[in-house]
């Protein structure tokens, strides 16, 4: 074992010593590393009348401790993966968790272990990731926010402010000691970030006031936005909220955003603003206050209600009794509303050569790879993704879906589009397996190289339900290959070598072994993100020096 990687086991020990008073060594983080590392299937058995969530917190541990690995590689392509893979796991049990105990929720020990692991992995990627500096992460508002709140406290009371602007039909913007203390803040070390949130801003504005003006709401809501995620599409938090907008599943539910295999509506930025202006809508009905309703947002209508009624006001900065992260909140808001609305005044500088989000749209009839549609676009696959921040697979959904397109690159698509045979255009994107006798979730997910959870989530399977022999399970199909580079020609001076795979290992361990990082070996195995599992027996083409 080389002196670097046992510097990395005591960091991974470091990491995960959350568990401390249960943990006496790295087996009891680590239950079952096999999860998502590789093995043989002979010895394996899982019951799939217990519940899932153990499973996928066992999975979310393993993916952790290959984040701290590759963090240590400074791999920061295979850590924004991880993170990523991390946060799909943490939704999927959060999902679990809202159902009733019976179909599979969660216990008060599930809860427990689940609350511990969130609170561990949260301090891990907001202090202690030196590679998530480097990345613009969905994650990245999420870490200014702790990091700004950790640093400052703010004092209710009486307090002394200068109204900036207040008119009808805006939410009032003022100035005041907490203000000016966020607005430093950004104007320092928060600095980078935001300017980054102002290019966002000039992005997506012809997208969002036009529907902020539809359900006729403050222009200013947009800020709101700009602070929960950063205006970025795909944000997630350690409230297992997503989007633009910051939904947790139970409220986007309740106003229209679903989640399924194929797409998290959540991270729609058009969809997922007309469910928020619905949402604020009513909490501002509810109130009859503006700072009252973007509190309630942070925190929940309930204690908002609570302390108005606990300290006999309807004034914002009376209520001391609202959580630390509240009383920060709403100054926040206002420090970000107020620097964007005159940014060169606060020494930022005026995004240019910002291309706008603009979009035509194209209605898909059946499922079809994202490759497919991007070359028939004329665009890659990354671009076209970014304009359909949904999809959560390398597809589209089953049913009808409008796709979005760059605007001007409509007529070019449905031309070749036309052109191209429909068993081409429409690749099928599951099989379908019988149960046999003898077969269970696992032994079948293992047949396919596909994800348990995947499996399950496909098919919608609660904890505590058994597969019937006979039962139909739609498997989902990988898609084609992610790199064009099939890793027969290596990079100048490297010499290939085959590594077999050994029961136990990990990409990146097998990468700290080789000296390099876990997203070129993907890249020269035409591993396609998405899909992290390895075999034993499985051969890796690695060059090497």
């Amino acid at each position: 074992m080389s002196k670097s990687f046992r510097e990395i086991i005591i960091i991974l020990i470091c990491a995960v010593g959350f568990l401390g008073a249960k943990a006496k060594n790295v087996s009891n983080v680590f239950p079952n590393t096999s999860v998502f590392t590789a093995r043989n299937d002979s010895s394996i058995t899982i019951d799939e009348t217990q519940n899932r969530l153990p499973a996928i917190i066992t999975d979310a541990k393993l993916l952790m401790s290959e984040v701290v690995i590759s963090d240590f590689n400074k791999d920061t392509l295979e850590v924004a993966f991880l993170l990523s893979k991390i946060f799909e796991l943490m939704m999927e049990a959060d999902q679990i968790g809202g159902q009733d105990l019976e179909f599979g929720g969660m216990s008060l020990e599930d809860k427990e272990e689940f609350d511990r692991f969130n609170r561990t992995f949260t301090d891990l990627y907001t202090h202690k990731l030196l590679t998530v500096q480097n990345i613009n992460a969905p994650i990245m508002a999420e870490k200014i926010w702790t990091d700004i709140t950790e640093g400052i406290e703010i004092e209710m009371g009486e307090t002394k402010f200068t109204v900036i602007e207040d008119r009808d039909g805006h939410i009032p913007l003022v100035r005041t000691k907490q203000v000016d203390q966020y607005i430093k803040y950004f104007q320092t070390k928060g600095r980078k970030q935001f300017q980054i949130w102002l290019d966002r801003y000039a992005k997506y504005k012809d997208l969002i006031l036009p529907i902020l003006a539809e359900h006729e709401m403050p222009e200013e809501l947009m800020y709101l936005a700009m602070i929960e995620s950063g205006l970025n599409p795909k944000a997630y938090s350690k409230a297992n909220a997503s989007g633009m907008w910051q939904f947790i599943y139970s409220t986007g539910k309740n106003y229209g955003l679903n989640r399924d295999w194929y797409k998290d509506e959540r991270r729609d930025p058009v969809k997922a603003t007309h469910a928020a202006c619905r949402y604020l809508k009513d909490l501002y009905k509810e109130f009859d206050n503006w700072y009252l309703a973007l509190a309630a947002y942070n925190c929940g209508s309930g204690r908002v209600a609570r302390a108005s009624k606990l300290h006999q006001t309807y004034d914002f900065w009376q209520m001391h009794s609202l959580p630390r992260e509240t009383r920060n909140y709403l100054p926040y808001f206002l420090s970000a509303a107020i620097i964007a609305r005159s940014p060169a005044e606060y020494g930022f500088k005026l995004p240019k050569n910002v291309i706008p989000f603009k979009y035509d749209t194209v209605m898909l009839e059946k499922s079809s790879d994202i490759a497919v549609l991007a070359r028939v676009a004329g665009i890659k696959p990354k671009l076209l993704r970014e304009y359909n921040p949904e999809l959560r697979q390398s597809a589209t959904p089953e049913s009808k879906y409008e796709l979005k397109i760059p605007t001007g690159a409509k007529n070019t698509f449905l031309s070749a589009w036309k052109a191209i045979p429909e068993e081409e255009r429409f690749a099928p994107q599951f099989v379908v397996h019988r149960v046999r006798y003898g077969e269970s979730l696992w032994t079948i997910s293992k047949k396919y190289n596909v994800s348990i959870h995947d499996l399950a989530a496909v098919n919608k399977i609660r904890n505590r339900n058994k597969v019937r022999v006979g039962q139909k399970l739609n498997v989902p199909l990988k898609g084609g290959q992610a790199w064009a580079n099939s890793g027969k020609r290596g990079p100048p001076g490297y010499a290939k070598q085959i590594y077999r795979v050994k029961r136990g290992d990990t990409l990146g361990q097998i990468a700290e072994n080789f000296g390099t990082r876990a997203s070129k070996i993907r890249r020269w195995n035409n591993m396609k993100y998405g899909s992290h599992l390895i075999h034993a027996g499985q051969k890796l083409v690695i060059w090497v020096k």
